[in-house]
């Protein structure tokens, strides 16, 4: 498939910012299921320096920074990506058992280093605990390979969690969105990579978008997507490197063609989409718009944009005045 995807970021402060340094993740990745064919990000007001570079996990990050008095932000990307269905490398022992994985990524004096170990390990919003070793078990019964396990375990959050946008905040510790069962797919995500961790099973946090569908006969609204989060899962080769599996526990699937990759890291905190350091703007309101839509709605969307700009042209044209006359010039 080939997506457009359009996100932009709103800030309007009160009072005014005097100077401002960003961050922003907010360019799709390059994988062997996605190709980026273009990129532009535009930033309102123009910043006094704007840079990009790679952060550790390979993800595009912008840097950019306003020098100038500012009441409003305002951060436009904008992308067009060629995506297929992600397809498990060879390498990958997709039978593996889960015990057998989790003994590989115990620490133990001269054992094989393998550069997934980094995410066995807790992060700012991704702890161990019991509870999710609790949840997780149905799902990790013995001698059951990795990759099954994985994805019965989404698919048992897909039908025991319930998405609701007004339940949790980014705040909202991941332990808490367990024990309540509701929340939004960043929730979802690190509640997940949290059953893993826990179980000493190397899993990673993957931001991103996703296509989703309007209702029949009702054309797609605008900005009305939103980020997404899903989850990558590692699974070792039978005798050396493997390869990243992602599961999706919002949806209960695996990510297809219709997902859109933009950043990987331990959970959130990694690859929030903005971030920054401000002087000034003490409150401050923030709207964010997503749209995700195929490359060729946008263009037939376009083509018949003209084509009406053209006819209103013609209808205008006709009706000019009353005075005209082909035949005879107005006197």
């Amino acid at each position: 498939m080939l997506l457009h995807v359009t996100h932009e970021t709103r800030y309007a402060y009160s009072p005014p910012v005097e100077t401002a340094q960003h961050l922003a993740h907010l360019k799709p990745r390059a994988t062997p299921s996605q190709r980026l064919v273009s990129h532009a990000l535009t930033v309102s007001p123009e910043p006094a320096q704007r840079s990009e570079s790679p952060d550790v996990y390979g993800n595009a990050r912008a840097f950019f920074a306003l020098d100038s008095t500012h009441e409003e932000l305002v951060v436009t990307a904008e992308s067009v990506v060629e995506t297929s269905t992600p397809l498990l490398s060879p390498a990958a022992a997709r039978e593996l058992p889960w015990e057998e994985v989790r003994e590989r990524f115990r620490y133990a004096k001269e054992t094989r280093f393998d550069a997934a170990a980094e995410f066995v390990f807790p992060s700012h919003y991704v702890p161990r605990h019991d509870d999710f070793a609790a949840y997780a078990r149905p799902s990790f019964a013995p001698g059951r390979p990795l990759f099954d396990a994985a994805m019965d375990l989404a698919l048992r959050m897909h039908t025991d969690f319930v998405y609701d946008s007004g339940s949790t905040e980014i705040s909202t510790p991941a332990i808490e969105a367990l024990a309540q069962r509701h929340g939004v797919c960043q929730d979802f995500a690190h509640i997940m990579i949290a059953c893993l961790r826990t179980l000493g099973l190397p899993a990673r946090y993957v931001s991103g978008y996703l296509l989703t569908q309007p209702p029949p006969g009702q054309p797609r609204l605008l900005g009305a997507d939103a980020s997404h989060a899903w989850v990558s899962v590692y699974i070792p080769g039978a005798d050396g490197p493997g390869d990243w599996a992602d599961f999706d526990p919002t949806n209960g699937r695996q990510p297809g063609e219709d997902y859109v990759a933009l950043a990987i890291g331990r959970d959130y905190s990694d690859v929030s989409p903005m971030r920054g350091v401000l002087h000034g703007g003490a409150r401050h309101t923030l709207d964010v718009s997503v749209t995700v839509r195929p490359l060729e709605e946008l263009r037939a969307a376009a083509a018949q944009a003209a084509q009406q700009v053209q006819s209103q042209s013609q209808t205008q044209t006709q009706t000019q005045s009353p005075f005209q006359n082909p035949d005879k010039e107005p006197s």
